[in-house]
């Protein structure tokens, strides 16, 4: 007989997930337990045993209008009637040309080209061979390298990961097979402050000496995310435009974190009031329902590119364009440009500022640092993550700390009294550890 999949007990299922399943930056040998999730609404996950956990992580930082929303869930049913997925290659269909349309006039000038995508990794990968191909296709194939900033995060992919912190990433890892890029300091002037000679020095040395190899500088403007939850100045982007441009290198932005409107600006980079060459977005891009991303680029690089030996830029994923991912987006983005979201960034940036404070207090807190709707708690040493994790959860909240790093990304649709029930519980927690 069939296993009847459908009706199972939770503590089977889970059993199945734990001899089965291999979670993130896991061990099979020892696994975490797993929190059973059966349902989510608002900024609610709801566990098998009927309790609930206020989400700060808006499932890694990609369901900015909460779970289960009225407008999304018409999307994704409207487009269902419709169609679910078609091919790319050859055909084309009103929600990615709307999609596409959306994102060129919602991001800065001169991005107009869109090239969609399945995940924030293989946005990367998309802008990484943009650059190369653009470099060979006008004539300079020698531009193969990229530089990157250190603490910086791009993704697991090969390409990807070959441009994240050599150390967190643990290139070592995979040395014999990942390229070998150029790393810059990260630059060190807080948020609001303009750069400094010293915070430039390093990659101004780096562009000088090795321009000539380089095809581009890719860094995540403003806010470096899962390689330190560290913030830095605006000033320091648009020095870096200038320095990209003197030398001839191009500049590649990734916003799969901080675009749409996560730390108080639409995209990071209009807090330098300046436009990367290529752009990379995801995560938020659907509000979370389905995983999509896009690259976007100059005419230039895109001409460049179509203009050389190939004549086509060389990608296509499977599942490129897929219509009810790219209806949801359409919808996500609809639903955030009719909000008062900049008031309401603002509003949560005050939430969290107000309810973090005391964290600066404890003993084994490094810093305490918050910008737009991210609230970070910097520990002096990393945390236990099982014990404190069972603490949040004890506590009725959703926290998932990594290293010395304890932060939340709450879902914009937060109220005010959640957020200060999220906050407090966060430093309650923490000062139960000491």
């Amino acid at each position: 007989m069939p296993t009847d999949y459908q009706n199972t007990s939770t503590e089977q299922w889970l059993q199945w997930d734990k001899d089965h399943i291999w979670h993130p930056y896991s061990s099979v040998l020892n696994p975490p337990a797993m929190v059973p999730v059966v349902s989510a609404k608002g900024v609610k996950l709801t566990l098998a045993d009927g309790s609930e956990l206020i989400d700060g992580m808006s499932s890694w930082w990609s369901a900015i209008h909460g779970y289960n929303h009225p407008a999304l869930n018409a999307a994704a049913k409207a487009q269902l009637d419709d169609m679910s997925h078609v091919m790319f290659g050859g055909l084309t269909h009103p929600a990615a040309a709307s999609l596409g349309k959306r994102l060129v006039d919602i991001t800065p000038a001169p991005l107009t080209r869109v090239f969609i995508s399945d995940s924030g990794s293989v946005a990367v990968e998309v802008a990484i061979k943009m650059a190369l191909q653009y470099w060979h296709s006008i004539g300079q194939p020698n531009k193969t390298r990229l530089l990157a900033l250190r603490n910086g995060y791009h993704g697991d992919t090969f390409g990807a990961m070959a441009t994240c912190d050599p150390v967190t990433g643990m290139h070592h890892l995979f040395n014999k097979v990942l390229p070998e890029h150029l790393f810059a300091e990260a630059p060190k002037t807080a948020f609001g402050e303009s750069a400094t000679e010293a915070d430039l020095a390093n990659i101004t040395s780096l562009l000088k000496n090795h321009h000539q190899e380089l095809a581009a500088v890719i860094l995540e403007p403003v806010v470096q995310g899962a390689g330190g939850m560290r913030f830095y100045g605006g000033d320091y982007l648009k020095q870096l435009r200038a320095l990209c441009d003197d030398y001839d290198v191009l500049l590649i932005h990734d916003e799969i974190a901080t675009g749409f409107g996560r730390s108080g600006k639409l995209f990071a980079c209009e807090h330098a009031g300046i436009s990367p060459d290529i752009m990379c977005v995801g995560k938020a891009l659907t509000g979370g329902y389905l995983s999509l991303a896009a690259t976007l680029c100059s005419e230039k690089i895109a001409h460049g590119i179509c203009e050389g030996e190939a004549g086509v830029f060389m990608h296509g994923p499977t599942f490129m364009g897929n219509p009810l991912a790219c209806s949801i987006a359409n919808a996500s983005i609809d639903l955030l440009l009719a909000s008062d979201w900049q008031g309401n960034i603002q509003r949560i940036e005050a939430g969290l500022k107000t309810g973090l404070a005391a964290a600066a207090e404890l003993n084994s807190v490094e810093a305490v640092r918050c910008l737009g709707a991210i609230g970070v708690i910097e520990m002096k040493t990393p945390v236990n993550m099982a014990s404190l994790q069972a603490r949040f959860i004890d506590r009725g909240i959703w926290i998932r700390p990594f290293g010395k790093l304890v932060y939340t990304m709450p879902p914009y649709i937060i109220s005010n009294a959640d957020l200060a029930l999220l906050c407090q519980q966060m430093v309650a927690a923490l000062a139960a550890e000491e």
